[in-house]
């Protein structure tokens, strides 16, 4: 009893001749490949988006959208057949989304006439998760997703069972020059099943994996409705399987005469306007995300005035807390000011403790005057575990007053608040005891009012709408023309 026919068919044949030494290079040779393929990703994720709202709201899957998205899994899987996904072939991969009678690896996707709104909901992140688990020992965990959204990564073949398996025909092919006819059959079983899951997370069908490893070349049931043609049609193929010495192998249907591909309106010119778009679409939305959150932080952070970080405690056993240099270079146009405004820092040491010492310096002037030293340099702020690095020294520094270093200085007890027109220039705060004895714990925190926050986070949100009209519109025109 044959097996069901899978709305998804996989399928090649073996090249009867291998090199034996083109496989050492293959990675090299399919770097266009790659770079366009990270692109088509990018257009792929961002189509997906779109085809889940259609799916949701229509039951369908936008044809034009479709024949993309299959047409990217077809060109992923050729690829992957040339290099280290299977290396089944020398041919070079064509540049194309189409189905090619004459390239040995082929892929094909039943278009469903309706789709499940409910199941689109939870079928690619839920009711998936048992074949991403399997499918994630074929082929190293995270690299096989190419499915994911936002996700770039297509190659599936950087590991795993899949890898190991390449790995020792490679060798064997090196060795005798043959492909182990075993290893081949495994590995596109695996491949195969890999394909079926990609293709049921992006949503391209409603019918469930099966837990099956289809071996060999050829689909189990039915017969492809592109079949190979050309050299190395026979082994492998929908054509009909060829035994190890070369002789024909039972044949599941008698072939017929390989139909023309069918045509699906994506142009090259068309293919290039949506990965624009989509470039452009998956930038708008960073931009959109960062000014939305500079907009959110300017209207509901300030304090007085001040968008102020955690206040965080810190310590050292040395004469002084300092910060990393602050750098502030403008250039020829002064955009500290108004950029940055006013600093504020509050310092507050514990009720015991005697009056405490906060000033801002030039950074070389503040090394200088810690030189040989033990003090501590605080190199993260905010937060509970602010990043920090000793210094060792046997100096004594004399009292901070005394240094005509400081362009802003307060000392006392209790909270001590220290406000700072911020100006070109790399500077330096310097906490310490007044009268500069060693042990120091104090509680602080920082505040900058960002007068061009507004303008900033304005600019970001008119960016990310003008990417996003323009990324739409270059989706759109050619997705509709595709259509028709």
């Amino acid at each position: 009893m044959s097996a069901e026919a899978y709305p998804v068919r996989v399928e090649a044949s073996l090249d009867p001749r291998l090199s034996r030494w083109l496989w050492l290079v293959k990675w090299f040779l399919a770097i266009p490949h790659y770079v366009i393929l990270a692109f088509l990703w990018m257009a792929f994720a961002v189509l997906s988006i779109a085809a889940f709202f259609a799916i949701l709201f229509t039951g369908k899957y936008p044809r034009s959208i479709f024949d993309f998205n299959v047409g990217v899994l077809r060109w992923t899987w050729r690829v992957q057949y040339y290099t280290y996904g299977a290396l089944g072939t020398d041919r070079y991969p064509p540049f194309s989304l189409d189905e090619l009678p004459d390239y040995p690896a082929h892929l094909e996707i039943e278009y469903p006439a309706r789709l499940s709104r409910g199941l689109v909901l939870v079928k690619w992140w839920l009711l998936a998760i048992p074949q991403y688990i399997i499918v994630g020992l074929f082929v190293d965990g995270g690299t096989w997703a190419a499915w994911r959204l936002g996700s770039h990564d297509f190659n599936w073949a950087g590991g795993g069972l899949i890898g190991i398996l390449v790995l020792v025909a490679a060798i064997v092919l090196l060795v005798t020059g043959r492909y182990p006819r075993p290893i081949f059959d495994f590995v596109l079983g695996l491949n195969r099943w890999v394909l079926r899951v990609a293709a049921y997370a992006g949503l391209m069908t409603d019918k469930y994996p099966p837990f099956r490893l289809d071996m060999g070349g050829a689909e189990p049931a039915g017969r492809f409705s592109v079949p190979p043609s050309g050299p190395g049609a026979g082994s492998g193929s929908a054509a009909g399987l060829a035994t190890e010495e070369g002789e024909p192998g039972p044949q599941a249907q008698p072939p017929g005469p390989p139909p023309p591909a069918a045509a699906t309106g994506w142009t090259p010119g068309r293919i290039a306007s949506v990965v624009v778009g989509s470039v452009l679409a998956l930038a708008s939305v960073g931009l959109l995300t960062g000014g939305a959150t500079l907009l959110w932080a300017g209207q509901t952070q300030r304090q007085d005035g001040y968008l102020t970080s955690a206040a965080t405690t810190y310590s050292t056993n040395g004469y002084a807390l300092a910060t990393d240099t602050i750098g502030l270079r403008s250039g020829s146009w002064d955009w500290v000011g108004p950029l940055v405004g006013k600093v504020r820092i509050h310092v507050t040491a514990p009720g015991t403790a005697g009056p405490v010492f906060v000033g801002i310096a030039p950074a070389a002037a503040a090394t200088r005057y810690l030189s040989g030293v033990a003090y501590t340099t605080v190199t993260g702020l905010g937060g509970n575990a602010a990043a920090t690095t000793s210094h060792l020294g046997s100096a004594t520094p004399a009292a901070p007053q005394a240094a005509r270093i400081w362009t802003a200085q307060v000392s006392g007890t209790g909270t001590q608040t220290l406000t700072w027109t911020a100006r070109s220039g790399d500077w330096m705060v310097v906490v310490m005891n007044r009268d500069a004895t060693a042990g120091l714990t104090v509680r602080a925190d920082a505040g900058v009012t960002l007068p061009a926050l507004p303008w900033i986070a304005g600019g970001l949100l008119a960016g990310g709408v003008l990417l996003a009209a323009g990324g739409v519109l270059l989706i759109v025109l050619p997705v509709r023309r595709a259509q028709a």
